[in-house]
């Protein structure tokens, strides 16, 4: 089993033991990495796409960055620990996983917010068309952004929702296109948008693109300037291990500083911020699309997970993340079968990330008893159950152990206790 990488029919389910499995993870280059993190003993963690889970090295550094920056630097730890340039900094230490180089990445504000300011640069850059392309299978979230950008700044700008497959995107790019946005992988599917096909699509009828990295980032490569994207947005909390909140990234290429503008116009998007002068004059660098002060607190934790990233090989982390899902959907295949549930992901693991969903109609009580059984995965409205591989600190046993509970749940009916059908706010 030395050529595990990647996964194959030779290394099907019907295959595999509990002491090959075990063999799986002694020849994974990755399995080091899990030493790096701080999960609860004995919790299987599949919800990393939603949550990442904590560097070991965060508290220890939290209490010394407070103690030292906060108690006692107090404002002086501002210029002292360089925490004014932190969006920058580690923008630019962000920016080789994305196939950006310096000055094309700031870390700030939410996925949201840079959604809204990347939207709207791009669509002030195409003030003669009136059509913002995105898909109906698209995170909500960024939906409503547009939805807002163009109600309430860009009346006469429709928003086309194309199909969800490649194909279906690019037969609706036209030249009446402004901006094409969309989420690179899946939310719900974990399926994974040709981002150079789009891209070149886009661009061959004169129009934009706003990619959403928010479930590939941290988990399989991206080049974001090979594939001559224009803009990019997305969060650190997931894949990339921030912490509850943590702060999000925005991407411009190099060619579009110049003329992409921010509409949010906060005093640190000001080319000298501390001349404190009462006329705006945007910043000439990608500093330009800031607007309030960072919250400092919340890029700690990220500079932790870049030091493990930092060390990373991504074609393994791809590779190991490939093998994870593919070992998952062939041993549910297997030892769950008959039990309603339906693949919902790709079954081509070089068009899945590094997630995989089922459907099932009872599955809001199915992922419960999972989780009071510690397993870790989430629900997504109206049936369908998530499991998110996170291959720095997932293990092929996490996921031989994650089947046989879900199979015990699903032949021993334990999901129908009824503690399992109450429902909560967050999901």
């Amino acid at each position: 089993m030395s050529d595990l990488y990647y996964f194959n029919e030779s290394l099907s389910s019907k295959n595999l033991s509990f002491q090959s499995i075990k063999e799986l993870d002694f020849q994974d280059p990755l399995a080091d990495q899990a030493k790096k993190f701080d999960l609860p003993e004995g919790l299987i963690y599949l919800d990393g796409n939603s949550l990442g889970a904590m560097p070991k090295g965060v508290p220890d550094y939290f209490d010394k960055e407070i103690r030292d920056g906060w108690r006692t630097g107090l404002i002086r730890s501002w210029n002292g620990k360089g925490w004014h340039n932190m969006p920058l900094t580690l923008g630019n230490r962000l920016a080789p996983m994305m196939g950006a180089n310096e000055g094309e990445v700031l870390i700030v504000d939410s996925t949201s917010l840079n959604l809204f300011k990347m939207l709207v640069a791009a669509l002030k850059m195409r003030p003669e068309r009136l059509e913002v392309l995105s898909e109906k299978g698209n995170f909500p979230s960024d939906i409503h952004v547009v939805q807002g950008v163009l109600n309430n700044f860009f009346p006469e700008t429709n928003l086309v929702l194309a199909g969800h497959t490649d194909d279906e995107i690019i037969a609706t790019i036209n030249d009446k296109t402004a901006v094409v946005t969309l989420t690179h992988v899946n939310y719900k599917t974990g399926e994974i948008h040709d981002m150079e096909r789009i891209t070149r699509k886009a661009h061959e009828h004169g129009a934009l693109i706003i990619w959403d990295l928010a479930h590939s980032l941290g988990a399989l490569p991206v080049d974001l300037n090979s594939c001559n994207a224009d803009f990019a947005i997305g969060c650190t909390y997931k894949y990339l291990n921030s912490g509850h909140g943590g702060p999000a990234y925005l991407f411009v290429a190099e060619r579009h500083l110049k003329q992409a503008t921010n509409t949010l116009t906060g005093w640190q998007g000001h080319a000298n911020p501390f001349s404190f002068d009462i006329n705006y004059e945007p910043a000439e660098t990608i500093e330009k699309f800031r607007c309030g002060s960072p919250a400092i607190l919340s890029y700690l934790a990220l500079e932790k997970s870049l030091d493990i990233f930092e060390s990373i090989n991504f074609l393994e982390l791809r590779k190991k993340s490939q093998n994870l899902t593919q070992l998952f959907i062939e041993l549910v295949e297997s030892k769950c079968s008959g039990f309603g549930l339906e693949l919902y992901s790709p079954k081509d693991p070089n068009k899945r990330g590094s997630q995989v969903s089922f459907t099932h109609p009872n599955g809001w009580e199915i992922m419960q008893a999972l989780i009071s059984l510690d397993v870790i995965g989430d629900f997504r409205a109206p049936n369908i159950i998530r499991f998110g591989f996170t291959p720095l600190y997932t293990s092929y046993e996490n996921v031989w152990r994650a089947v046989d509970i879900l199979s015990d749940i699903l032949h021993k009916e334990i999901w129908k206790d009824p503690v399992y059908s109450v429902r909560s706010l967050v999901t």
